[in-house]
């Protein structure tokens, strides 16, 4: 019998993902039509702002990075230092590392270990210990093709069947409903509190987990992402404690999605295993069972190599069994890009004051972190003066989540098309300005609510002003 769509497996069929749905298709069909020379259309160039992909919207490469990917990729050139150093500005520490980096792998295109090299394993505990204060143990630690990758390993260990529960915060960046939607597993939604600038809220997590159980699931994990996606919220550390303490009652794996912790605004970050740490430091003996799993990438912070699928997960507490069928799991996926894993050892190892590439990458370090404040300013600021429409001060990551209130006429005409409302609005800015963003039904949101997602990574601010002029168009002709 030929495939059709009502005999594939019915777990990918029903899974959505939304930052790479409808819309995102259409915007690449508009983008390839202005490269034809299309001029029929209303813009003169799309922007892409419904996904975190830096590179795509010109965050211009980490030099030092790229430099050392070169040679790591062509290590012939390590034959010509001097045309290296006096003919095309590296410097020598980027040819240091490099010949370092060559020495662990041999070659970038051969694989690895499964769970990464040792010596940049060795490299993320050193962050690691820097970062929290407390010891790291390269043992446990996985590199992966990003935090997605992680994220679908993790999945696949965790979920046994359809009543295993895993507890997903709403709004959430749509991997984790994907995913268990092909794990024929469930999610257990928690709605984060908007009010509280999408920070989470004890009682709701309590009441979904009680939900849960009361439906007879086994629910195994939280998901907390920290800084949040899509809401761009940073968690205070008292909110970290909950969790974890929290957690720790009801035997819950602690899934720490923290690729955006260098994507800070306001307050710092608080790591959920330095937390965990203190905690077990301040009452000896309470959280040692305590099992936390926390992950990063290289495709989001300063780095933005999305393209280069690097990342890893730290785990914390794990039974020895359990961790090694995770070890087999990754096993089986061979090991995660071997560029990629170099990356993730610049990205935790940067150049330090003093070494000859530290100006240069600090200056490009604070120029793309300073560049993602301002436009994310430049945003809030103009949401502000839009009718109908609310957001909370950007905190971190590279998202807003605005709220927006529209038309009943605006409702029903989106009822008329059988799409949301919030997802007519969306498709209606993209045909009228070129911007791409994603409906908030894409990533979960209260009932009776209507939001978009918009990430802030596009150059300059004047295609904010055209999300300013389309709304107010849009709101005359539905009003």
């Amino acid at each position: 019998m030929r495939l059709t769509i009502d005999n594939i497996n019915p777990n990918v069929r029903r899974a959505e993902y939304a930052v790479r749905g409808e819309l995102a298709v259409k915007s690449e069909e508009f983008r390839a039509r202005l490269a034809k020379g299309d001029a029929s259309l209303p813009f003169q160039q799309v922007i892409s702002a419904n996904i975190g992909n830096p590179q795509q919207l010109d965050q211009k490469p980490i030099t030092f990075f790229r430099q050392v990917c070169s040679l790591l990729e062509n290590p012939e050139l390590l034959k010509n230092e001097q045309v290296l150093i006096n003919g095309l500005g590296y410097k020598t520490d980027v040819i240091e590392r490099a010949k370092l980096l060559l020495k662990h792998v041999g070659s970038v295109g051969a694989y690895s270990a499964s769970n990464g090299v040792p010596a940049i394993r060795e490299s993320i505990a050193a962050f690691l210990e820097k970062r929290d204060g407390f010891p790291a143990n390269p043992a446990h630690i996985y590199l992966s093709g990003g935090a997605s990758s992680g994220v679908n390993t993790l999945l696949n260990v965790m979920c046994a069947d359809k009543s295993t529960g895993i507890l997903i915060p709403i709004p959430q960046y749509p991997l984790y409903t994907a995913t268990l939607s092909l794990l024929n597993a469930t999610c257990v939604p928690y709605y984060l509190d908007e009010s509280k600038a999408w920070g989470t809220d004890l009682d709701a997590i309590k009441k979904s987990y009680e939900k849960g159980k009361a439906d007879g699931l086994d629910i195994r994990c939280i998901v907390i992402i920290n800084p949040g996606n899509p809401t761009g919220a940073s968690l205070a550390e008292e909110d970290v404690r909950a969790v974890i303490d929290f957690a720790g009652k009801k035997n819950l794996v602690v899934m720490a999605d923290e690729v955006y912790q260098t994507n800070v605004f306001v307050g710092k970050f608080h790591s959920f295993k330095g937390v965990l740490r203190k905690m077990q430091k301040e009452n000896p003996g309470q959280y040692d069972a305590v099992e936390l799993v926390s992950l990063h990438s290289i495709s989001k912070g300063m780095v933005g190599e999305c393209g280069h699928r690097g990342g890893y997960f730290e785990l914390v507490g794990f039974d020895p069994e359990v961790e090694a069928n995770i070890y087999k799991f990754v096993s089986i996926m061979l090991c995660a890009p071997v560029i990629g894993q170099c990356l993730v050892e610049l990205m935790v190892n940067p150049p330090k004051p003093g070494e000859p590439s530290y100006e240069l990458y600090n200056k490009e370090y604070s120029g793309i972190h300073e560049g993602l404040r301002e436009r994310a300013t430049a945003l809030h600021s103009a949401f502000a003066q839009m009718e109908g429409v609310e957001c909370a001060e950007p905190q971190g990551a590279m998202y807003l989540f605005p709220t927006i209130r529209l038309p009943q006429k605006a409702i029903d005409a989106a009822a008329a098309e059988g799409r949301s409302a919030d997802e007519f609005y969306c498709m209606r800015l993209l045909e009228a300005t070129g911007i791409c963003v994603i409906p908030g039904s894409g990533f979960g949101q209260a009932e009776g609510t209507l939001h978009f997602r918009t990430t802030f990574l596009a150059p300059g601010t004047e295609w904010v002003g055209s999300i300013v002029q389309f709304h107010k168009e849009f709101m005359d002709k539905y009003r």
